[in-house]
């Protein structure tokens, strides 16, 4: 699963088969930014291998300023509201159920996904973690 959260509660993503590699990234990101209405997409990543991939800094650099990568400090999930999705989406929907296989697991995941998509006043309030208000504070 890749997913993307914006303060306006706003939920974007992606499931896949297999594990997500840097050209299924990419593909994603350029998904955001045919959404974003022009405006340049501002990316928070962790530092796992896809984000960090050559691949994606070089399509990021190549997009004029439409693509603007950021990460975060190493192991620091606390930091990132995108964190949320996947712990509401495990816990309330997945985690719960007894499955028999991944396509079971796959439905689950994007029947959660989608009822969190309808709930933009819960994607907002994995913003209001108190380490999220440390750092915005710090960076002024």
């Amino acid at each position: 699963m890749v997913s993307a959260v914006n303060r306006q509660g706003h939920l974007r993503f992606q499931l896949f088969d297999k594990g997500i590699k840097a050209e299924d990234f990419k593909a994603f990101c350029k998904r955001l930014m045919s959404d974003s209405d022009g405006r340049p997409v501002y990316l928070i990543l962790d530092n796992s291998r896809v984000h960090r991939a050559k691949l994606l800094k070089k399509f990021a650099d190549d997009s004029n300023g439409m693509l603007k990568l950021f990460f975060l400090p190493a192991y620091s999930p606390e930091l990132n509201p995108d964190e949320w999705v996947w712990k509401n989406v495990k816990h309330d929907h997945v985690g719960r159920a007894a499955v028999d296989g991944i396509q079971q697991v796959k439905a689950l995941m994007l029947s959660g996904l989608r009822s969190l998509q309808k709930t933009p006043a819960l994607i907002r309030s994995f913003f209001r973690n108190p380490n999220l208000a440390y750092i915005a504070a710090a960076e002024g």
